[in-house]
């Protein structure tokens, strides 16, 4: 059992799109995320995204935390860090508190760095 800051048991809740799963629509969720399929729509939660390698999302992901490891295409709004590991496919923008990405990941958009209030910092263009 996961402990919450303040002593309380907090319930961590974990949702699996496996591979082999296609969804079109949009996902809301306070829980985790974990996409090894495909998701054609928006994806929002205030926990932790995880693609897998096999994972593909056409559209916008808005979370607290995410690790990519395969395809996105669409905007990417993250509140505290972003992994992008060396199997990852970025086609779109991202905004985030704090970046990291692997050699071997591929990100074609713009990269807006903001603090931890959502303010803006800097803004670069085109990586890969």
């Amino acid at each position: 059992m996961i402990m919450a800051k303040n002593g309380e048991p907090e319930n961590v809740t974990v949702n699996l799109i496996s591979q082999g799963t296609e969804i079109k629509g949009d996902i809301s969720s306070t829980g985790d995320i974990r996409i090894d399929g495909t998701l054609i729509g928006t994806l929002s939660t205030r926990g932790k995204v995880v693609i897998g390698p096999t994972g593909k999302i056409n559209g916008e992901i808005t979370c607290k935390s995410s690790e990519i490891s395969g395809y996105v295409e669409g905007k990417i709004s993250v509140a505290e860090i972003l992994n992008l590991k060396a199997s990852s496919k970025i086609m779109g923008d991202i905004e985030t508190v704090k970046l990291s990405i692997e050699p071997g990941a591929i990100f074609t958009g713009k990269c807006k760095m903001t603090d931890d209030n959502g303010k803006a910092g800097t803004e670069k263009g085109d990586k890969s």
